[in-house]
C-alpha cells in the first residue's frame, strides 16, 4: 500500500475511531464560529516548519505535557514565575514553539476573534505536526477551553521522566487514564526531534553512579555523545522502536520499554509489533493522541477564551 493509499485509510478508519472516544469534544466544533480554522493552522505549522522542521517534535511535546498537567487546558502557554509550568523541570529550557503558537493565534484572532482557545489550537498544531513529518492524520477533537492557572508544582509530579522507572512511567500514564499501550504508543513520538544532553549524559558515562556507560546501551554511540537523534530527526516514523531493538534508544525511558526486566510481559510485545508494523503503529497513534486530548477537558463555562495565550483575561 503507498503513502497515498495509506492516507485514505487513515481518513476513514480514524474517523470512525474518533467517533468512539467519549467526550464533549467534537471535530467541528468551530464550524460556525470559525470555519476555517484548521486552514489557519495548517498554514501557519507549515511555515513554522519550512524555517525549522525539528519544530513539528517541539509542538507535539508542548501538547503532551500540558495534557498531563491539570488536562489540556493550554496551561503550560501561560508566562508566569517560577512556580508556573515553564519553569517546571520537565519544561525549563526545553520546551519550545510557543512562539509558533503565538503566530497561529494571532491568525485565528484576525479570523474569528474570542472564539477559539489556545488550548484547541495547539491540539491542531501538534496534529498537523506529525501530518506534516509523515506521520498519520486524525480527527481532532474540539471545544476544550483555557485554564486560568498554571501550575508548575503539579507538572514537576506528574509529567514523566527521563529518569523514571517503567512502574512510575506506567503510574503517570494511569493517573491521566492512560493504560499501558498508551505509554509504548506515544513514547513513539520521541522518533522525531532530538533530546537535550542532560537527559541521557548519565546513560553514556555515568549509569546510575557506577561512572560507567549504561549496560543497555549501544557501544557505538558513546562516541556521538550528545548529538543522538532518536529516530529520523525529522520524518515521523517507527525508526524509534527499531532502534530500541538495537539497543540504541537514547533515555533511559525509552530504552527500558525494551529491555527492562519488567518490560518482558508488559511493554516488549508493543515495541516489538510496533517495530515491524509501522501501519499498527500508526493507528494506535492517532487513536492514543485522541485518548490523550481528552484528559480532563475545561467545558461550556469552565475556563475562559485567552485573547492572548500567554496570560489569562
Amino acid at each position: 500500500m503507498n503513502r497515498s493509499s495509506n492516507a485514505n485509510f487513515w481518513l476513514v478508519n480514524f474517523f470512525i475511531l474518533s467517533v468512539g472516544v467519549r467526550s464533549q469534544l467534537t471535530p467541528d466544533f468551530y464550524k460556525t464560529t470559525c470555519p476555517d480554522l484548521y486552514r489557519i493552522v495548517r498554514r501557519e505549522v507549515q511555515k513554522a516548519l519550512k524555517y525549522e522542521m525539528r519544530m513539528g517534535a517541539s509542538l507535539l511535546r508542548l501538547h503532551f505535557h500540558d495534557c498531563f498537567v491539570n488536562g489540556c487546558d493550554g496551561s503550560i502557554l501561560l508566562d508566569g514565575d517560577q512556580d508556573s509550568e515553564k519553569f517546571a523541570t520537565p519544561n525549563l529550557n526545553s520546551a519550545r514553539g510557543f512562539e509558533v503558537i503565538d503566530t497561529i493565534k494571532s491568525s485565528v484572532e484576525r479570523a474569528c476573534s474570542g472564539a477559539v482557545s489556545c488550548a484547541d489550537i495547539l491540539a491542531i498544531a501538534a496534529r498537523d505536526s506529525v501530518l506534516l513529518s509523515g506521520g498519520p492524520f486524525w480527527y481532532v477533537q474540539l471545544g476544550r477551553r483555557d485554564g486560568l492557572i498554571s501550575n508548575g508544582t503539579l507538572a514537576n509530579l506528574a509529567i514523566p521522566s527521563p529518569f523514571d522507572t517503567l512502574d512510575t512511567i506506567i503510574s503517570k500514564f494511569n493517573d491521566v487514564g492512560l493504560d499501558l499501550k498508551d505509554v509504548v504508543t506515544l513514547s513513539g513520538a520521541h522518533t522525531t526531534g532530538r533530546a537535550r544532553c542532560t537527559f541521557f549524559s548519565n546513560r553514556l558515562f555515568n549509569s546510575s553512579g557506577t561512572e560507567a556507560p549504561d549496560s543497555t546501551i549501544e557501544t557505538t554511540m558513546l562516541t556521538e555523545y550528545c548529538k543522538i537523534y532518536q529516530g529520523s530527526v525529522n520524518l515521523f516514523d517507527n525508526h524509534y522502536f527499531k532502534n530500541l531493538l538495537d539497543w540504541k534508544g537514547l533515555l533511559s525511558s525509552d530504552q527500558i520499554l525494551f529491555s527492562s526486566d519488567n518490560a518482558t510481559e508488559t511493554t516488549k510485545p508493543l515495541v516489538q509489533s510496533y517495530s515491524v508494523n509501522e501501519r499498527i503503529f500508526f493507528m494506535e497513534f492517532a487513536y492514543a493522541m485522541i485518548k490523550m486530548g481528552n484528559i480532563n477537558p475545561l467545558t461550556d463555562s469552565e475556563g475562559e477564551i485567552r485573547k492572548n495565550c500567554r496570560v489569562v483575561n
